[in-house]
């Protein structure tokens, strides 16, 4: 309870004032419900997915919850034998750090820019970090804030003790116990830096030729480096230090704002309260400690990216060069939305909506800053990349809007979405403007493929990556839609038209003999002969994506009504879904991942291990058969995401995949971005509390609950009977309870009536 300077406090009785604690202590005992003596921060496991199944491993980042500065130790890999210096921040997702601090206590003629150690007794926590450089005798302790940091290196030797700070392109110079500096990134991108230590140097310099030159105090260009060398004996150095995008002034503001002292007990304990805070939004309760465990790693996934980069009321943006005023709105960036509209963006609209609105903000001015006014698709630290295939921030502008949020401009954003899907090529990783590819797409409603051995003609279409014309027609359709339901919002009812119908040209490349999504040439016709398992090229790029064409098959997000009748009807619509778990991957192993390196997390045809795949498992709630995406569900959550080292099946892509964990763990998902709606699938937990803020909390109660139980035999929301295989965000946001009787063997008559089963490309009046 909190009570402000000016509160009246009005003296209870003694009797009144313990039975106000002990309701108090009930309350709070009802809604934490982890075991005793752990919080929800406890339960992140950040070694889950270490150790890739093919492609990227996660990393065990160390950051606070969409911060600034994130590090995680550099090594070839988990299992590498050693890490190269020591971590300052990670300036995108994946990549190395800028900077690299080195400690070093032994012979002066062995300094390196970057030592490498031997390493043991790591212990990685979100806000904290230890490893023993035992070859050295060195222990390391760090605590992260938003934008700055602290370590601790504790030294056992009796000989001078050294820190070794390195640039790897840039500018470093020493001052007494400060160091001071930046590196390039790319695209008149930089990171700054301010560091000071708490004890003063004997001696400091640039390295040059594996020695101090003291003469010397500023190193510039490659691996530009700086050495502080300490007295015998040393025992003990802290080092604390900011980080900017603006200027190295802005990094020690950023350091004497939020670490005040040399206590690394203190920002760590700090931190703690930070994730329990943020984590603790969703609380859980049930008999399986692993599921726990894997729940909060896979919701603290989510939070590594985006990133906020506002400093003090400012941020350099890399979309136009400049440094900007935030003007209350803080900026963010860092984020490869192909991935992530799925399922983390809708997260973040309904347990952190004041940042999902902030990030949109970013995303509309992200493309005021571009010269082309287009909505960005992967943008990153130093601007947006391009990557990937489609436009689908369009799809976080719709759903945002339909789930309640306004703070952001609409006007704006569908211009830029618009500018982005009709004047930008839609050639996958390309940034060039529209051209003879998209004329045909204008005209004719899909991408023309190239028959085997075709040369391609188009500049726009990258060398690799191919035309991907199915992929690119389905999520270019999706987006089409999206667009509709802005305009229409807008009242634009000429562009609404234009783009709904837009968007069932996904007919126009669906092949009615074969029931699958089947690349077509200029001429309208299909190419043939063709393998829905192996054509196409490496990742069939030269007809999907990554994924081949069983997983496409599925990818009409927005109208998955119609593709059930596309299919035949619910019955040959679910016969069909089992036969992709069914069908064998029809090769070796080594040879089918030669051609599909992201196609992962496999059942039969099925990738869990790709973000594509996410909404399939719960098509079944469409051919009126709920309990088998509860059996699928649960299956695919307890064969592909464990508490283990590679207990993710793919690229995590920094919550992309990991938001399907959160998600499908608490019953429910949300299949078409732009809906405002959940289908429900098969929770995880006893009960599951989600605080939905202004005091709200919407729980998922499970009756009869056993880890074994995933079938839902009856529910009830807020008391009343619920046969419907899904729920709307409304219902969600008014707060309230969704209650579960669940069991081990289904009730196939559960929400299998045709009012019962979840809307399409509209909701119901």
């Amino acid at each position: 309870m909190c009570l402000t300077s000016n509160s009246k406090i009005i003296k209870p009785s003694i009797f009144t004032f313990l039975i106000f604690v002990l309701s108090l202590a009930s309350l709070f005992a009802k809604q934490h419900t982890l075991k005793p003596g752990m919080e929800p921060v406890d339960y992140v496991n950040p070694y889950i997915g270490n150790i890739s199944h093919l492609l990227v491993p996660t990393y065990p980042t160390i950051h606070l919850p969409n911060s600034l500065l994130r590090v995680y130790p550099e090594r070839a890999d988990f299992t590498g034998n050693q890490i190269s210096g020591l971590p300052v921040s990670v300036t995108s997702h994946r990549g190395a750090s800028a900077f690299n601090l080195s400690p070093y206590q032994g012979d002066e003629k062995k300094l390196n820019a970057v030592i490498n150690y031997g390493y043991d007794n790591e212990i990685i926590k979100p806000y904290f970090y230890h490893v023993d450089l035992d070859d050295y005798g060195i222990a390391v302790k760090f605590a992260p804030s938003h934008q700055s940091a602290i370590y601790q290196i504790n030294f056992t030797e009796t000989g001078p003790a050294y820190l070794i700070l390195n640039s790897l392109d840039g500018e470093m110079k020493v001052n007494a116990n400060t160091i001071s500096g930046y590196q390039s990134l790319g695209n008149n991108t930089k990171v700054f830096l301010y560091m000071e230590t708490d004890l003063k140097p004997t001696s400091s310099g640039i390295l040059s030729d594996q020695k101090i030159n003291p003469a010397v105090k500023t190193a510039t260009g490659k691996d530009a480096c700086v050495v502080l060398k300490y007295p015998l004996n040393t025992k003990q150095i802290k080092v604390r230090y900011g980080i900017s995008f603006i200027s190295i002034e802005q990094a020690k503001k950023n350091l004497q704002r939020e670490i005040k002292d040399y206590s690394l007990e203190k920002v760590a304990e700090t931190g703690r309260g930070v994730w329990n805070k943020t984590l603790g939004k969703i609380l859980i309760d049930g008999d399986n400690e692993n599921y726990k465990t894997v729940f909060y790693t896979s919701l603290y996934r989510t939070y590594e990216r985006m990133i906020c980069i506002s400093e003090d009321g400012n941020y350099f943006s890399a979309f136009d060069g400049k440094v900007h005023q935030d003007l209350g709105i803080p900026f963010y960036t860092d984020d490869w939305i192909w991935d992530t509209y799925r399922a983390t963006h809708p997260l973040r609209a309904i347990i952190e909506p004041k940042k999902e609105q902030d990030m949109i903000n970013s995303f509309i001015r992200m493309a005021e800053q571009m010269p082309d006014f287009w909505m960005p698709t992967f943008p990153e630290i130093t601007g947006d990349s391009r990557r990937m295939n489609s436009n689908h921030g369009v799809a976080t502008i719709i759903d945002a809007y339909n789930k309640g949020l306004r703070g952001f401009d609409l006007e704006k954003a569908y211009l830029a979405c618009k500018n982005a899907i009709t004047q930008k090529t839609l050639a996958p990783w390309s940034p060039k403007k529209a051209g003879a590819l998209d004329a045909f797409y204008k005209k004719n409603g899909y991408i023309p493929a190239l028959h085997p051995g075709e040369e391609e003609t188009i500049p726009e279409v990258h060398s690799w990556e191919k035309r991907q014309p199915v992929a690119v027609t389905l999520g270019t359709v999706y987006d089409e839609w999206c667009l509709s339901k802005i305009a229409k919002i807008l009242g634009k009812d000429e562009d609404a038209a234009y783009f709904a119908e837009r968007s069932l040209n996904y007919h126009k490349v669906f092949n009615p003999e074969t029931k699958f999504f089947h690349p077509k040439d200029k001429d309208g016709k299909f190419i043939e002969p063709f393998d829905y398992r192996f054509s196409g090229g490496i990742g069939a790029r030269d007809a999907y994506d990554e994924n081949n064409g069983w997983v496409y098959r599925w990818d009409v997000q927005h109208n998955i009504s119609d593709l059930v009748k596309m299919m035949g009807g619910k019955d040959s619509f679910v016969n069909e879904l089992e036969r992709m778990y069914n069908t064998p991957l029809g090769m070796g192993r080594p040879d089918f991942h030669h051609q599909f390196g992201d196609h992962t997390g496999i059942v039969g045809q099925y990738s869990m291990g790709n973000e594509p795949s996410m909404h399939i498992p719960y098509l079944y709630n469409y051919g009126g058969q709920p309990w088998r995406t509860q059996k699928r569900v649960r299956s695919l959550l307890n064969q592909w995401f464990r508490n283990d080292l590679m207990g993710i099946p793919g690229d995590e892509d920094g919550g992309g995949l990991t938001s399907f964990v959160v998600f499908s763990s608490l019953g429910f998902y949300p299949i078409t971005p732009g809906l405002p709606m959940y289908v429900i699938g098969a929770p995880m937990f006893r009960d599951a509390k989600i605080d939905i803020g202004n005091g709200k909390i919407f729980e998922i109660s499970c009756l009869n609950y056993s880890p074994d139980n995933k079938y839902i035999q009856s529910a009830k929301l807020n008391g009343k009977e619920w046969n419907k295989s899904w729920f709307s965000h409304q219902e969600l946001m008014q707060g309230g309870k969704l209650e579960f009787v669940m069991g081990k063997q289904p009730n196939k008559k559960w929400a299998s009536d045709e009012d019962a089963l979840p809307p399409s490309f509209s909701m119901p009046d």
